[in-house]
């Protein structure tokens, strides 16, 4: 009889490691670079995944302004928001959205990629999207990836 001890191993917040990633989003598909990005700072790519805890890394988007999105999606895809005010709702063409906040983009596809609870508000807090090149985090030493490497 074989009397291997296994035990499940659950995360919590004192035995997280968090690292720090930068991503160039350089004529990435939008859609696919979210759903990556996602998947980072959730955690899931991690062995000691635990779904109730905020396990996953930090990530840094850089580049946000030259995103790609595929098929007519530059036409026809829009961003509906209300104010809170009868007649109040507002509809921005995706064109309009990364000519004016380029970044915003990037975080709302991510942000749709995550739990709709107060964990994934949390986790969003451990994204950072740059229009330009620079970041000021490069006291964290952040590691270099592309989509392949995840």
């Amino acid at each position: 009889m074989n009397t291997l001890s296994y035990k499940t191993v659950s995360a919590n917040a004192t035995t997280v490691k968090k690292e720090w990633y930068v991503i160039d989003a350089t004529d990435l598909v939008l859609g696919r670079l979210a759903s990556r990005v996602a998947l980072i700072l959730r955690g899931k790519n991690k062995p000691d995944y635990t779904p109730h805890v905020d396990c996953g890394d930090n990530v840094i988007v850089v580049n946000a302004d030259k995103v790609r999105l595929t098929g007519r999606k530059m036409d026809q895809k829009v961003y509906v928001r209300h104010t809170g005010y009868p007649g109040g709702q507002r509809i921005t063409p995706v064109r309009e959205m990364l000519r004016r906040k380029p970044f915003a983009v990037v975080e709302e596809a991510v942000r749709g990629m995550l739990p709709k609870n107060r964990l994934g508000a949390r986790i969003f807090h451990n994204l950072y999207v740059y229009t330009g090149s620079e970041h000021p985090h490069e006291a964290q030493q952040p590691k270099q990836i592309t989509l392949n490497e995840i």
